[in-house]
């Protein structure tokens, strides 16, 4: 081996480093328009079912179908919107949400009357912590919530966007699929192109799914705040099924959340016949919907809509976790489900294979 041939070599290696290089610069500084074609695909996915029905049952043409269709999912968004922010507004006081002293000074008030009633039963193992001040981290929730608004400032783009996008995903079902088989080799577009077929379908059921199991929650949520007269009781059960989107974190973190707030809305009354009681039974209630949602609904949901077995999807979704944190976790099963479908297309001979898609 020459030294040309090594200097031709490392300088190919070097190119292939600064290319690869320069790819990730320029995904780093488009990641938001990436971010609106990944949001206008689950859209047209979610809408996929709709449109069909529209186009083929009812004999909508291709384009009024997508336009009623994007008119239905505004009107449920705008729905949403000014559902809540009424509530929100005219109730945020009694939730804290943007005063923080308030909030600081409630929290503080609980934690005072849990101590005196350990103090009381002679359990003084809350004692040393009572004069602690355990909430300086709400401090930082002012510029959380600057931060926050900041956002809200280019949403109007970001909303735009999106809209743009999604239109023409759904008016043209081809474009996303013809603007991957140009990366696909010669010879290989017929199984891809079947392949993304199936993954298109499995996909949308998969996002309705998801649908049908936050909004089971937020109705087992809803009820059971009502029972017990919670305040903003649609604000909060809303907020926790949404947090179900998020696998097995999502929900420790609806029921922080819950026991808090639950806590906070009977401040002033008696701690023990009133605050704790009231909390115990919510928790309780929490507790029931979420065993319902992870043995009835979300088995039986994930199963019909990724064509999985639920031992599959737990591995799948502690597996995407273990890798890459909450995001891995999120996205799991729709990239497993399309792993699944390319795989039995172009491996459909291998054992393996065999048996995880046999369903499929």
């Amino acid at each position: 081996m020459n030294s040309k041939t090594i200097a031709n070599g490392i300088l190919r290696a070097l190119g292939i480093l600064l290319g690869v290089f320069l790819l990730c610069y320029f995904l780093n500084a488009i990641q938001s328009v990436i971010v609106y074609i990944v949001i206008a695909g689950i859209l047209s996915l979610i809408a996929r079912p709709i449109i069909l029905v529209l186009r083929n049952k009812l004999k909508f043409p291709n384009t009024l179908a997508v336009i009623f269709t994007m008119f239905l999912m505004l009107s449920f968004f705008t729905g949403l919107i000014l559902m809540f922010i009424p509530l929100i507004a005219e109730q945020g006081q009694s939730l804290s949400l943007l005063e923080v002293d308030k909030l600081q000074e409630n929290i503080q008030e609980i934690f005072n009357q849990i101590t005196a009633y350990f103090s009381s039963r002679g359990i003084d193992v809350l004692g040393k912590l009572k004069n602690i001040d355990i909430l300086a981290q709400f401090k930082e929730i002012p510029d959380f919530l600057n931060a926050v608004l900041a956002t809200v400032g280019s949403l109007s783009v970001g909303l735009f966007s999106v809209l743009f996008i999604s239109f023409f995903f759904m008016k043209d079902s081809q474009l996303l699929k013809n603007g991957v088989m140009t990366i696909i080799p010669n010879g290989k577009e017929g199984r891809f192109s079947k392949s993304l077929e199936t993954i298109n379908d499995l996909l949308s059921r998969y996002f309705i799914g998801l649908l049908l199991q936050i909004t089971i929650l937020f109705v087992l949520y809803t009820i059971i705040l009502f029972i017990f007269g919670i305040d903003n009781a649609i604000v909060i059960a809303f907020l926790c099924a949404l947090l179900n989107l998020i696998p097995y974190v999502g929900p420790m973190i609806g029921a922080v959340i819950m026991f808090v707030l639950s806590m906070t809305s009977n401040i002033g009354q008696d701690f023990q016949n009133d605050i704790l009681p009231t909390t115990i039974y919510v928790m309780i209630g929490y507790f029931i919907a979420q065993l319902i949602d992870n043995f009835a609904s979300q088995p039986i949901i994930f199963s019909k809509t990724t064509k999985s077995h639920p031992l599959e999807i737990f591995l799948t979704i502690i597996i995407g976790g273990l890798l890459f944190g909450i995001v891995g976790m999120i996205t799991a099963v729709p990239l497993y489900t399309a792993l699944k479908v390319i795989l039995k297309e172009f491996l459909s001979d291998n054992k393996i294979v065999k048996s995880i898609t046999k369903d499929i």
